[in-house]
Parts: structure tokens; sequence; C-alpha cells
């Protein structure tokens, strides 16, 4: 390898490495503040927490390694550019082509890991980050019982008290609870100067030894109205200890964090598995499509009260069957055919829902294929945005370049999901739709590195004026002459 290989190399791969992690750390926080509210609170182990980091991390790599390349590719040989470096290459007798040769090769080696990287770690990865998203969201907030406060966590019951003490905390000053199990109301009130909560490990339930205090309970009913409610008798009664056992289970483990009960999401399957569950798909698609013909066929085979022109009726059916009723019989078989005909629409439209949720969901499958393929290759088409862009704008750092990578990656990501919804739709096809971005952004890139080869700008601004100029002249000749 000659020496200006290594040179680019290394001026390429310094800014790739860095905008990497840095890009990679965004998106990672920027998803993990999304889910915060479902982690906070819940009493998650540390370990979990990083589990889950790190599954998020695997995730987005394939998304972080695009916009590497071309934040660090427009950096690289804008900061050539910038120190007259690659003015001296050119001048040397250099081209352009052959000063990001090994770049191109250095790409390809990218995009072809990021494929292995997309087929196969990633699906494990989106299988556990998944699942152990879905475990934590429904693990219930750890218990924490807060002091002046109505602490309705626990379910049946709601409890205030105005201080806790004791080495252990578990002593309660001034209790206040209400037992709502009975789902009537705040019909039973029980206040006790002191409470002691008290709960041996592992159990499923929670100890509440009261002292000194009052019970009131009114004895109603759910259906009851309120003028009835208030001549109901009540009980009232104090006491020196009263003991309530409190089923604190649903606080406790409700099965292993790492369960993973989520398998055949399109994202967690990789291109052998995903073609092997869409030829399934497509099956049963193809029966329910033939089910659906066969019934519409009989459904038309069905004859009618009238006769039309062109039709396939037997002349033997008499047109005018309705006159053998009476008036009030007729208003009877005209309701029930109206009946029957809303149920055949309503009918008709779920079947329409269920076809095209099924006619979707196979899209969706065959959009993954090749969107794995196609977003493999985006490594290869952002660096030839990037490396001739960074030639022309002629600037290194991270502030333009910066900017620049995130609009242009924006606009390739905003392409792909709108491929990504036209094909779901059937609007367009799969593999159209999974090479949308590509298709529209890979011209841009030969344009730039034609223009940056022959050493013009991004566009030339006399030749507009020039243009714009002939424009006006011809159409004044033309006036003049008239």
């Amino acid at each position: 390898m000659k020496i200006l290989d290594k040179y680019i190399l290394k001026s390429f791969l310094e800014p790739f490495l860095a905008t990497f992690f840095v890009v990679l750390f965004v998106l990672v926080m920027q998803s993990l503040w999304l889910a915060f509210d479902e982690i906070a609170g819940k009493g998650i182990d540390i370990f979990f927490i990083l589990k889950f980091l790190g599954y998020l991390a695997l995730m987005l790599t394939p998304t972080a390694l695009p916009i590497g390349i071309l934040l660090s590719s427009i950096m690289a040989l804008g900061n050539l550019s910038e120190n007259y470096e690659m003015a001296a290459i050119k001048s040397a007798g250099i081209s352009l082509q052959r000063v990001i040769k090994p770049l191109v090769i250095l790409t390809l080696f990218i995009s072809a890991l990021n494929f292995i990287f997309l087929n196969n770690i990633y699906p494990w990865a989106t299988l556990k980050q998944k699942n152990l998203y879905l475990n934590i969201k429904k693990k219930k907030p750890a218990l924490s019982l807060v002091p002046g406060a109505f602490n309705t966590e626990i379910p049946g019951y709601s409890i205030k008290f105005e201080e806790k003490y004791g080495e252990e905390e578990n002593l309660l000053k001034n209790v206040q609870i209400a037992d709502l199990s009975a789902a009537k109301g705040k019909i039973k009130v029980i206040t006790a100067e002191k409470g002691i909560i008290s709960s041996e490990e592992g159990s499923k339930y929670m100890t509440l030894t009261l002292k000194n205090g009052n019970y009131y309970e009114e004895h109603v009913k759910k259906s009851m109205r309120p003028k009835e409610r208030v001549k109901m008798p009540a009980s009232k009664a104090t006491f020196s200890t009263y003991i309530i056992n409190i089923d604190i289970s649903s606080f406790n483990d409700d099965g292993s964090l790492d369960d993973e009960k989520i398998k055949e999401h399109h994202g967690m399957l990789s291109i052998v598995q995903l073609d092997s569950t869409s030829k399934k798909t497509k099956k049963k698609y193809d029966e329910f499509i033939d089910k659906r013909a066969k019934y519409l066929y009989k459904l038309m085979e069905v004859k009618k009260l009238y006769k039309y022109e062109d039709s396939l009726i037997d002349d033997t059916l008499t047109p005018e069957i309705l006159e053998n009723f009476t008036l009030k019989n007729k208003n009877i078989v005209i309701n029930e055919s109206l009946q029957l005909l809303k149920r055949i629409i309503d009918r008709n439209k779920s079947q329409e829902k269920s076809f095209k949720d099924k006619r979707k969901l196979l899209n969706l499958y065959d959009h993954e294929i090749y969107y794995r393929i196609s977003f493999s290759l985006a490594c290869l088409v952002l660096f030839f945005i990037g490396a001739p862009l960074g030639s022309i704008i002629r600037k290194g750092g991270f502030g333009l370049p910066m900017i620049m990578a995130i609009t242009i990656f924006v606009i390739y990501f905003f392409i792909s999901q709108l491929g990504k919804n036209l094909s779901e739709e059937s609007a367009i096809t799969a593999l159209f739709g999974s090479w949308l971005s590509t298709i529209i952004l890979l011209p841009f890139g030969i344009l730039l590195t034609r223009r940056a080869t022959k050493g013009m700008g991004i566009f030339n601004i006399d030749s507009v004026f020039e243009n714009t100029q002939k424009l006006f002249s011809k159409f004044t000749n033309k006036t003049t002459t008239k």
C-alpha cells in the first residue's frame, strides 16, 4: 500500500470512529429518553438497564454506520481541500478517483459488514430488546409509601399518613386508610394513631398493624341512589389493635425480565427466515382470497327479484313478485331486505379490513427482505455524496459538515420511510419501495462526483446568470419585433 493511500485512510478513519460513536451515543440516548417513563420508578436492576442499552446500541449500529461514513467523508475530503492538500495532490497529476479509491474499498467492506450485522446481529438484538422492554412495561412500579399524600398504588386501598419513622422506616404516624376493595366508593375508613409495616422476604402479603384507632363502614349497595344511601345504617367501632393483610404480589416479579414472548416480529428474523415466513403468509393470503372469491361467486349466483337486460337470471322468474303481497307485507319484505343488505355490507367491510391487514403484513415481510440489502449499500451511496461534497465545499471540522450530513441523512431516511409506507399500502412494489431512496439519491452522488472531478462547484452561478440573461434578451427581441 502506497503512502498516499495510508494517509487518506488515516484521514478518513480518525473522524469516522469519532463520529460513529458520537452518533451511536446520541441515538441510544434518544431511544432511552423515549422509553424512560416505562423504566423509571419500577425498581429495575441496573444490570437489566445496561442490557437494555446494549441491545439498543446493537439495534442502532446499522443506522449509525451510514451517518458516520457520510459525516467522516465530508470532513476528511473537506480537511484535505481546506489545507490545500487536495490541490497539491491534483497538481501531482493524481485524480480525485484515485484519491478516493482506498476509501471506496473500505466503504464496500463496511457495507458488507453492515449487511452481516443487519442479517444476524440486528434480529437477535431486536428479539432481546423488544421482549425486555415489554417485560419492563408490564412490571408495576416499586411500592413506595409517601407521607402527606394518598398512596393509591396498592390495589383496593388508599393510604395516607403524616410521618414515616423508625430504624427501618416501617412505623407510620396518624394513619388513615380507605378500603376500596368492594368497588362501592369510600364507604369503609380506618384511622389509627400508629401503624407498623411488616413483611417477610419473598412473601406476597404485607401486614399493616394499626394501634389505637377507629373503624367506620357504611352498609350500602352499589345500585342505591344518593337519597337511599343517606337512610342506610353505618357501623362504628374503636380498637386498640387492628391487623390488615394486603396482597402485594403484583409488586413482586411478574416473571423473568428475560422471558421471550414475541418472536415473529419482522425485525427479529434473518433474510432466510423472512423469506420462509413471507411464503407461508402468501399461502394463507392466497387461501383467504380464494375463499373470498368463492363466497362472492355464490353470492352473485343468488337469483334476484327483478330481471335486467344482459342478465344471467332464469327467464321464468316473475319480475313482479312483490305484487303478490299486501302493502303491509311489502313493507316487511323491504325492511327485512334492507336489514339483510346492511348486514352484508358490514360483513364485507370487516372482510375488506382483514384483506388489507393480510396484504399489508405480506408487503411488510417482502419490503424488509429488500430493505436489508438496500440499506447495507446506504454506506456506499452516502459516501459518493459526502466525499465529492467535502471536496467541493472545502470545509473540515464538525460545523458545516455536521449540518450537511444530518440534512442529507434526514432526506434519505424520509424517502426510505415514504417508500416503506407506499409499499405497505400496495401503492408501489416492495422491491421499488425498498430501493426508492437509493434510486433518488444515487444520481446526485454521481453528479457531485463528476463536478468535483472537474473542479467545479455544486452549481455555477455565472452560468445561471448567463442563461437568465439570454432568456430575457430573447424575450425582449420578440417584444420589439412585434
